[in-house]
């Protein structure tokens, strides 16, 4: 019968696309399917459309694989036909497969967890301010960063006087203005006065 039998190759930014066509008897047929899909099962999953591909890749092959088992056991013919093998998952090159699938099943949980660590931690958080607490400014000079500190170190650049509650209050003059993202309720501000 006439079919296509189809791979795919990753190559991490290029693919491969891979075709087989022509006259195939059962035996022949089954070959080949095997074979290009086993490749494909360990070679496509290599590059970051080839994740989306691959499978894809995979389900076509199904349509000329369910019409080459249909077909009868050759017989005669001017050359031998090839030999199936062993099944698609019985092949070394298909348990393959089993490396990206695993480097996904153990990528998404570690993520999530490195991501509640992260949250966890503070890390990329501001630090709460509390009157009373030394500070010193780890910005740039355009953006604040402010890092808590002991009040007695050579670090400790300004002092955390009083927390803004209302409209009316103020700071004293030369103190300089902690955002709202370093308050306990993310909506007041804090005069920090220089300490030397």
């Amino acid at each position: 019968m006439q079919a296509t039998v189809r791979g795919h190759q990753g190559l991490l930014f290029l693919m491969r696309f891979l075709s087989r066509g022509g006259m195939f008897c059962r035996s022949c047929g089954l070959a080949t399917y095997r074979e290009m899909s086993a490749k494909t099962l360990w070679q496509g999953w290599w590059s970051p459309l080839s994740v989306a591909i691959t499978p894809l890749t995979l389900l076509m092959n199904l349509g000329p694989r369910g019409r080459f088992r249909k077909l009868a056991a050759p017989v005669g013919g001017f050359r031998p036909s090839l030999d199936p093998g062993k099944s698609l998952l019985r092949r070394p090159e298909a348990l393959l497969f089993l490396v990206p699938m695993t480097l996904v099943a153990v990528a998404i949980p570690a993520l999530v967890v490195f991501g509640a660590i992260v949250d966890g931690t503070g890390i990329g958080k501001a630090p709460t301010l509390a009157v009373g607490d030394c500070v010193r400014d780890d910005g740039d000079g355009q953006d604040e960063d402010w890092e808590v500190v002991d009040c007695g170190s050579a670090d400790a650049e300004y002092k955390v006087t009083r927390r803004l509650d209302t409209s009316k209050d103020r700071c004293a003059r030369g103190d300089m203005l902690a955002g709202l993202e370093y308050s306990p309720d993310k909506a007041t501000m804090s005069c920090l006065s220089p300490t030397r």
